[in-house]
């Protein structure tokens, strides 16, 4: 693959300088690359040759010069060519001095950045179940045979290719993690040759494999490292006769030693790059038509990877993927449910960002081994995010201590009210936030998302909108060695607030911590996870982990949903309730000062004039519709014939008898009776 500018150009007229240089030699006019260093080689020419393409060729308009923009004529010329050294590519800026004279211009172009490259060495198919293949026109290899590809795949075994005739057959195969087999057989028996790789080759890497087979001899080679070759016998057959198709990624065909050794092997992974006696084969093209086989090589994270979430690592395998909770607070197979621990009275879980043996050093020594140890760092923001869950208050949710009087602490209060509480000195006392006024001890399920960058704190608690807060002016920004985490209580020696662990330490936290999360750091997670590791290997729950393990706690720590339970209204209390009349001390929060004498509230009063009013008007409209309903009751109509008139003064049956359609008779005489 290869990257360049199509076009730059440079133009001058009537420049009066030579060599587009000052007296040190330092050319006027440049250009900026990818590292925003300075180029002073142009389109023709390399890196460090500040010449133009004419200057490499010798065919500058003037010879004294390298570029023909140099020439000092009144005429217009110009100088451009290609950048293909892609490694200081794309242009990012042009400068162009020495044009401030009378009669002095310039003009340069900047083309387009194109990058070229071969499709066939991209050509690929992804095999993502044992029994997928792809099938080829017969392989004609009867006297040489030539074929190099490139693989990955996370799987130990699989068969690259294969073609079959009679007795004779060609075969790749990756035999076992480490190990590469070339077969075939020209009619002189089965014939194999086979690399080992130092490290395995199923790591999901690309590797190269070659190889040939001609009249002399047989090559097999992975990675330019590996290299097994044997010569071909002196005589003895040599065409290598095939009537099958090839087959790419199919399982290699059964025989006994095969079935002895289990079965057929189908690939799975990635091939691409496959060239057979000089042709490429069109992997995508076949893949496109095949089930179980896909165009490419960019797996399923690429539509995928978005369900992986709160932070889980999508994973590539090659009938699906797989979301890795590993560095998150979640569990699950997408990472979505929260990992919550129940804790009592007395527990407590701590989480070291440094060995204890440090911890405990002289602060040389901690000095000393400061770049040794990799979790100890020097902060200047934080990311925080957890769950809680608790009818007991004071506590302490979360306290981070350091080597030095840092500390960060998020407690709550006795009135059940959530506190932030940051020390990075330079402060008399702590900077408090209190984030909220409200008692969450109400046994509800509560979140909090605080992340902290240099002096701006940004809090949100529950599902209000987040709150920005800044440190004051005369506390530091970098929380200095960072070295223990505590849920639950703090046990700590060294530096630490006596005014904290007085006030909210003891008992220590009652309830439910969940999805606790602390920059890259899942705490709670991981000494759940060394929980139910201990009681597996020995079934004593209590067990504390291995001493190598940056995780500890004590007490009983259960391993609870209750992070996950949804957040409820509580009934209102009778005391606050302006329904709930059974008190005769409650009184309504609103419109107190409007009681009259009795007692009654006079809202109320005309709130039930109004109802009555309504009942009254709907009682009247009834009377009335019934009355109009029944007023025409038993009255009898009779329908006379077109022509009987009052005036004539004759009766209905006279006009009906003188009527001289007598077909209407029947019709003039129906009645109604309502």
């Amino acid at each position: 693959m290869a990257c360049l500018n199509s076009g730059l150009k440079r133009d001058e007229a009537n420049s009066f300088y030579e060599d587009n240089k000052p007296t040190d030699g330092t050319p006027y006019t440049w250009w900026v690359g990818r590292g925003s260093e300075k180029h002073f080689y142009w389109g023709g020419s390399g890196p460090g040759i500040q010449k133009c393409a004419c200057g490499i060729d010798r065919n500058c308009t003037d010879p004294k010069y390298d570029c023909n923009c140099d020439a000092d004529h009144k005429q217009w010329r110009d100088d451009s060519g290609l950048l293909i050294y892609k490694e200081h590519l794309p242009v990012s800026q042009v400068a162009v001095g020495d044009t401030n004279r009378p009669g002095s211009e310039a003009k340069l172009t900047v083309g387009p950045l194109r990058c070229q490259g071969d499709d066939n060495y991209w050509n690929a198919a992804s095999f993502t179940t044992p029994s997928s293949y792809l099938h080829f026109a017969t392989f004609q290899g009867e006297t040489s045979a030539d074929i190099s590809f490139y693989f990955k795949t996370s799987a130990p075994y699989g068969v690259f290719l294969e073609n079959l005739g009679n007795t004779d057959f060609i075969r790749l195969e990756l035999k076992s993690p480490k190990v590469i087999s070339f077969s075939f057989d020209v009619g002189n028996g089965p014939v194999e040759l086979t690399v080992h790789s130092a490290a395995p080759l199923n790591d999901d890497q690309w590797h190269r494999v070659m190889a040939e087979r001609n009249v002399k001899e047989s090559v097999l080679q992975l990675d330019q490292t590996y290299r097994a070759s044997r010569l071909a016998p002196a005589q003895g057959h040599t065409r290598l006769e095939l009537f099958s198709q090839l087959y790419v990624g199919k399982p290699a065909s059964l025989t006994c030693q095969d079935s002895a050794a289990g079965g057929q092997r189908g690939f799975l992974g990635c091939i691409r790059a496959l060239r057979m006696n000089g042709i490429t084969l069109d992997l995508e093209e076949r893949a496109t038509v095949t089930p179980g086989v896909k165009p490419g090589c960019q797996g399923h994270c690429t539509s995928f990877g978005v369900y992986c979430r709160n932070g889980g690592k999508c994973v590539e395998r090659y009938n699906g993927y797989l979301c890795d909770c590993t560095a998150t607070a979640y569990d699950g197979p997408f990472c979505t449910r929260d990992v919550g621990g129940f804790f009592e009275a007395g527990t407590l879980v701590k989480y070291n960002f440094m060995p204890e043996a440090v911890a405990g050093a002289s602060r040389d020594a901690k000095i000393l081994t400061h770049q040794l140890t990799p979790h100890e760092v020097n902060l200047t923001k934080e990311e925080v995010a957890f769950s809680f869950s608790t009818s007991n208050a004071p506590a302490i949710l979360m306290y981070v201590s350091s080597k030095t009087q840092d500390y960060l602490a998020v407690v709550l209060r006795q009135n059940g009210s959530l506190q932030v509480r940051y020390y990075l000195g330079g402060l008399r006392e702590p900077f408090s936030i209190d984030v909220d006024q409200r008692n969450l001890a109400n046994g509800q399920p509560h979140s909090i998302n605080m992340s902290r960058v240099d002096r701006s704190i940004t809090i949100q608690l529950d599902h209000y909108p987040p709150v920005s807060y800044t440190l004051p002016d005369a506390s530091d920004t970098q929380f200095n060695l960072v070295k223990t985490l505590f849920l639950g209580k703090v046990f700590e020696t060294g530096h630490i607030d006596p005014v904290l662990i007085e006030r909210y330490n003891t008992p220590g936290f009652i309830g439910c911590l969940s999805r606790v999360q602390f920059n890259g750091v899942a705490p709670l997670k991981t000494a759940l996870r060394a929980v139910a590791q201990a009681t597996l290997t020995s079934g004593q729950p209590d067990r504390q982990p291995a001493a190598a393990s940056p995780v500890s706690y004590q007490g009983k720590l259960l391993e609870s949903n209750c992070g996950s339970s949804p957040l409820t209204i509580p009934p209102m209390s009778a005391a606050t309730d302006p329904w709930h009349l059974d008190n005769t001390d409650a009184e309504f929060p609103f419109n107190e000062e409007r009681v009259i004498p009795d007692g009654v509230n006079r809202d109320s009063a005309i709130i039930g004039g109004i109802i009555a009013v309504v009942i009254f008007t709907i009682l009247c409209t009834l009377v009335f519709l019934i009355r109009y309903m029944f007023r025409h009751k038993g009255t009898y109509h009779t329908n006379e014939a077109k022509g009987s008139g009052e005036s004539t003064g004759e009766s209905a049956d006279t006009a009906i008898i003188g009527t001289d359609n007598p077909e209407t008779i029947d019709e003039s005489k129906k009645e109604w009776f309502i």
